[in-house]
Order: structure tokens, then C-alpha cells, then sequence
């Protein structure tokens, strides 16, 4: 490691859990003792499984400790927990303090933080698009980010030292990060991440309508309907937040989910098996460019 790089000595994690735990085994594995990480847990279990694990070097519930000296904290609850969080541990920060959080809805989060943060205390908003059906740090892995994308939100307001010493930390991730506008990142997340998740839920959800049927369905399931829904064992508390904090993009696009249903429960009425053939042929075509052209490019993996 270059000595000269601009690297921070101290990081605090707010959120011990599969993104955060993430985060502290990757810069711990990289950096080890040039690097000292705290974490804030709620109890006594929490906090020796996060140390024991290698992910933070101390834990404790005393927000002063975990915070008081580091010079960027990790915010990773559930995002309505992500302001009042910052409410909570802003007596107790430095000057020249880097705040960043993993919430999967960004603007929500940044107009509050905005009412409240100090001039000498910054904000950069990030999402790394990563994680498992699985949450907590027993299911963290120091490899979590890497080759995949994070999402870093444009702000000319951030003074360029603070950005290269955030970065450069970030990047020791192997994260493959993406400027992108903060509303232009609600709604592609909406399209990409949040309803799937809601449609996988509703998939379940039918599933555990069907009755009579249920124990003979429950019999018949394949792989085509675990991948499908695989996604909906995902926190319950996590996905509330971000439908409450993303509700614009996503009211939106169910409702745009719903025409396009809409239309195709019209053709099996009607047993219009030209349109259904079209509707698949299309989505095959789509999503087959889409892993040619795309996914290489943007997820190696």
C-alpha cells in the first residue's frame, strides 16, 4: 500500500449486518492493523460475533465510543433508521467527519440529512447493488462488492479532498462505482431492484393462496419457482423502508407492472395466442441482449 494515498485510520460502522460486516472483513483483509474499525450493536451477542468474525476490532451499544473518532462512519439499518441514526451520533462527531450509508433509496435520505448536518460534517450517498437472500454478519463475506456495482450519488458540493479520501478507501472494495444523479437512482433502483422484490413477495404471496391446491403445489415446486422468489426471503423490515422512502418510483412502475398484466390476462381470455407469443418472444429477445451486451460490461462476475 502506497503510504501516500490518502486513507483514513478510522471507520465506524453503523449496522453490523451483511453489508456492513461485508465491508469491515474486506478492509480489515486488506488493510489490517493500518485500519481501525468500530461497530455500534444493540446487544452483547451481536457485538462478539462482529468482533469474533474479524468484520470490526471493537463493538459496543455506547454511540460515543463507535463514533467519537472515526473519520468516516458506514451507516447500514434499515434506511427510516438512517436519519434518526444520524440524529443520534452527530453531538458526538469531528470536524471534517464523512458520513456514507448503503440505503437502496437515496433522495429521501439526503434532503433530511441536509436539514440537519453541520457545514463541516459531509454526506456521500452511496448503494452498493450487492447481497444475499440472507441477512446479519454471519452471512457477510469480504468479497461481497467485489466486480460488483456501487453506486456513488453525484454532489459538486463535496470538497475534493473529502471525495479522494472516501474513494479511496471505497475502492479497496473492488467495487466496479457508478456517478449517478440521485433521482435517476431512485428510479432505475425501482425498476431493477424494488419491484422485483415486491413481485417475488406476490409470487409467495399467491402461492399461499392457493387453498386446497397448497399442499400439492407446495409438492411440485422446481427450480423455476425458487429462483423466481428467491428474493423474497430478503428482510421484511429492510424492503417496508424502502417502499416507504421510494414510494413516488415505485407506485409508479407497479402501476405500469399492472397494465402490462392487465394486458396479458386480456389475451388468455381472449386466447390470443399471437399476443402471448409476441409478449414472450419479446421479453427473451430483451433480456437475452441484455446478458450479451450488458452484463460483462457493467458485472463481470
Amino acid at each position: 500500500m502506497n503510504e501516500k494515498i490518502l486513507l483514513p485510520k478510522t471507520l465506524a460502522i453503523i449496522g453490523v449486518g451483511l453489508i456492513g460486516g461485508s465491508l469491515g472483513l474486506c478492509l480489515k483483509k486488506k488493510l489490517g492493523d493500518k485500519i481501525f474499525i468500530t461497530g455500534l450493536c444493540r446487544t452483547e451477542n451481536s457485538m462478539k460475533t462482529a468482533v469474533d468474525l474479524g468484520a470490526v476490532d471493537f463493538a459496543s451499544s455506547d454511540i460515543e465510543k463507535v463514533v467519537g473518532n472515526a473519520e468516516i462512519i458506514f451507516l447500514s439499518p434499515p434506511v427510516l433508521q438512517i436519519v434518526p441514526m444520524v440524529k443520534k451520533i452527530l453531538p458526538y462527531l469531528k470536524p471534517g467527519t464523512i458520513l456514507t450509508d448503503a440505503g437502496s433509496t437515496k433522495k429521501f435520505i439526503a434532503e433530511e440529512l441536509k436539514k440537519i448536518l453541520p457545514k463541516d460534517i459531509f454526506y456521500i450517498g452511496g448503494h452498493p447493488m450487492t447481497g444475499k437472500e440472507k441477512s446479519g454478519v454471519t452471512a457477510a463475506s469480504a468479497d461481497l462488492f467485489k466486480n460488483k456495482v456501487y453506486v456513488i450519488i453525484d454532489d459538486a458540493n463535496i470538497p475534493a479532498d473529502v471525495y479522494e479520501k472516501f474513494m479511496n478507501l471505497l475502492q479497496l472494495t473492488e467495487a466496479n462505482f457508478t456517478p449517478l444523479d440521485i433521482e435517476r437512482h431512485d428510479r432505475c433502483a425501482s425498476i431493477i431492484s424494488h419491484v422485483p422484490h415486491i413481485t417475488a413477495a406476490a409470487l409467495v404471496n399467491l402461492l399461499n393462496q392457493a387453498g386446497g391446491d397448497l399442499y400439492f403445489c407446495l409438492k411440485l415446486i422446481g427450480g423455476g419457482f425458487k429462483d423466481t422468489t428467491r428474493i423474497a426471503s430478503s428482510n421484511a423490515d429492510m424492503w417496508a423502508d424502502i417502499c416507504m422512502t421510494n414510494s413516488e418510483a415505485i407506485s409508479n412502475h407497479l402501476r405500469e407492472l399492472q397494465d402490462i398484466l392487465g394486458e396479458v390476462i386480456q389475451a388468455v381470455d381472449n386466447h390470443d395466442r399471437q399476443f402471448i407469443y409476441d409478449y414472450f418472444s419479446r421479453s427473451k429477445k430483451r433480456r437475452d441482449e441484455i446478458l450479451e451486451k450488458f452484463e460483462k460490461k457493467f458485472n463481470p462476475n
